[in-house]
């Protein structure tokens, strides 16, 4: 009886059934958080996912701001906004370690007018991130932990892993060539291989997205058929083609 009279969890769609489809609600949930594993090298880099984070935020930020907490300063905020990002609306916080990460993670989705926190961390133990989705629930903010090694890892160690993770969500993002401008000049817009390994409440599944200009529609991606490139390898087990 109480679970009818709640209102529905706001969410962040992306503009596609194949993909919204695998959230309960239709789409990636507020006030929650979400964690983002980099495939391969870019468990070290972060550069895929972090470019994918800063387009998948780019219409949430039209309003209020968003913090980015890391220990390193590597974040090249030019090409977030060559993505669209609003750049303006973005507080960059370094941390000295990872326990600090979390902490001023866990503070800033607790700030009103925070609508994003985005922490480059290893995963958090349970306490932690039920601390997170506190957080999360206490102004509805989007949480988002990327996964990176920290300083002095050793080369090859992956992120750690918790299991039995608070996270709603869990993706692992890496680079896709991109396909050739309307044009045939230079080179076309940005994609990503990207994989939903875990949903709570939902299904997994895998797509290639393609990044949309601002101004070309409502949502930030756009989902490429993985059939429509002779250059892509086939699709993988669990991984999901366009129709």
């Amino acid at each position: 009886m109480e679970a009818g009279t709640r209102t529905p969890t706001p969410v962040l769609p992306f503009g596609d059934p194949a993909i919204d489809g695998c959230f309960p609600g239709g789409g990636l949930p507020l006030g929650a958080w979400h964690e983002v594993v980099g495939a391969g090298l870019e468990g070290e880099t972060g550069a895929a996912p972090a470019a994918f984070i800063g387009l998948m935020l780019r219409s949430l930020l039209t309003t209020g701001v968003g913090v980015w907490v890391a220990r390193r300063t590597d974040l090249f905020v030019p090409g977030l906004f060559g993505l669209g990002f609003p750049a303006q609306r973005l507080i960059q916080v370094r941390a000295r370690d990872e326990a600090e990460v979390l902490s001023v993670l866990e503070d800033a989705l607790s700030t009103e007018g925070v609508k994003a926190a985005i922490g480059e961390a290893e995963a958090p133990d349970l306490t932690a991130g039920r601390r997170l989705q506190l957080a999360c629930e206490k102004r509805g903010g989007l949480g988002l932990l990327l996964h990176r090694r920290p300083y002095g890892g050793r080369a090859g160690e992956g992120p750690r892993t918790v299991s039995g993770s608070a996270s709603f969500s869990r993706w692992r993002v890496g680079p896709q060539p991109s396909g050739a401008p309307p044009d045939d000049i230079g080179l076309g817009p940005p994609r990503w291989r990207v994989e939903l390994e875990r949903c709570r409440g939902g299904r997994s599944g895998g797509w290639i997205l393609e990044a949309q200009e601002a101004g070309h529609g409502p949502h930030p991606f756009r989902l490429v058929s993985q059939l429509a490139d002779h250059d892509v390898a086939p699709a993988e087990p669990g991984w999901r083609e366009a129709g």
